[in-house]
């Protein structure tokens, strides 16, 4: 992953912001928009792509076009750096190699322990029968 050539594909859109804010809210556009064309990106590796395409599937345009955004400063300026922040972090996250699972026998205890409660269940089941036989 090729961080500086991933800043330079990203683009910004800056808005209106909604919430608290009184007269400031309606007169700048505060919240800003993160666009990052996942395929069309050149600082990314194809199996990386493939995994964030995987991944991030619920969050992706039908163009496979990542939308963040951030509205939780009044600056535009401090809300361009924390979408940007966001958008990295999502990124290391999720291009992360899973680990293999590492296989796992039961413990002594454990088979110990599931063959008691066999045992205890068929007996149960043993005195509903008919006693007569």
């Amino acid at each position: 992953m090729d961080e500086q050539q991933i800043i330079r594909e990203l683009s910004f859109k800056a808005v209106r912001s909604s919430g608290a804010g009184g007269q400031h809210v309606n007169k700048t556009s505060s919240k800003v928009e993160l666009y990052f064309d996942l395929e069309a990106s050149e600082g990314l590796l194809e199996e990386e792509k493939a995994r964030l395409i995987k991944k991030l599937a619920t969050r992706l345009t039908k163009e496979n076009l990542l939308i963040l955004n951030s509205e939780e400063s009044r600056s535009q300026h401090k809300n361009k750096e924390l979408v940007i922040a966001k958008f990295f972090e999502l990124l290391r996250e999720n291009i992360k190699k899973p680990k293999p699972r590492k296989k796992t026998k039961p413990s002594k205890a454990a088979k110990l322990k599931r063959l008691k409660a066999k045992k205890i269940n068929a007996e149960k089941k043993a005195r509903r029968n008919d006693p007569l036989k």
